[in-house]
């Protein structure tokens, strides 16, 4: 028959083909050679918890044959786990590494549109007393935000995608360049940089005309 793919030497490597041959079928000097260099394994489906049935599993291949060796006893969840233990370790320090980024692009945005403010005091303090409304000089300066956030991140989702070919290694079942995934995180970065950018507009609302005229 024909069984379903199997990642025999982990999920980074790409499948080999195998063929599953019963052991009462296999010559005896094949059986001696496979023993030899490959440690025999047993798989078990238990119904409960798979260590609590370990004792009772080893008390019947004992009687069967009282000199077989017993080593390294895991469930089948460790064993994955192992397998993709460098993996989710690289996948954690890139979520560590994209989470600081993402506060350190809410602060410089924020840290750009407020210092764009102070230096345009005397600008938009001229811009009320000419009588530009509260909703204009927020629009105005909020606007300026947002396509400097814009033009960020269409220049972080093009060099993103072009590093698609080194995360690959890193997933499973899954593409690199997942639309879904690319939409998010502009539409994060985006929220991000709205409400970054709607602080310091709002503060250009309250600037005084004969205060931002005096500071000249």
């Amino acid at each position: 028959g024909i069984v379903g793919n199997v990642r025999e030497n982990g999920l980074q490597n790409k499948d080999i083909e195998v063929l599953y041959v019963p052991q009462s079928q296999v010559a005896e000097g094949i059986t001696a050679v496979v023993n030899s260099v490959v440690p025999l394994a047993w798989a078990f489906r238990t119904a409960g918890e798979p260590m609590l049935a370990r004792v009772a599993i080893q008390r019947e291949m004992l009687a069967v044959d009282g000199m077989l060796p017993f080593a390294r006893e895991r469930t089948m969840q460790q064993v994955i786990e192992t397998s993709v233990a460098r993996q989710k370790f690289n996948s954690l320090l890139l979520s560590i590494f994209a989470g600081i980024a993402l506060i350190l692009a809410a602060i410089g945005i924020y840290g750009l549109m407020a210092y764009s403010v102070e230096q345009r005091s005397q600008e938009l303090g001229v811009r009320i007393a000419l009588g530009a409304s509260a909703g204009q000089i927020r629009n105005m300066v909020m606007r300026r935000g947002l396509l400097l956030a814009l033009a960020g991140i269409v220049t972080g989702l093009t060099l993103a995608y072009a590093l698609t070919r080194l995360l690959a290694s890193l997933l499973f079942g899954v593409s690199a360049a997942d639309p879904l995934v690319f939409a998010g995180v502009a539409a994060a970065f985006g929220m991000i940089a709205l409400v970054a950018a709607y602080i310091p507009a709002t503060r250009a609302t309250t600037i005084s005309p004969a205060t931002a005229l005096r500071s000249e």
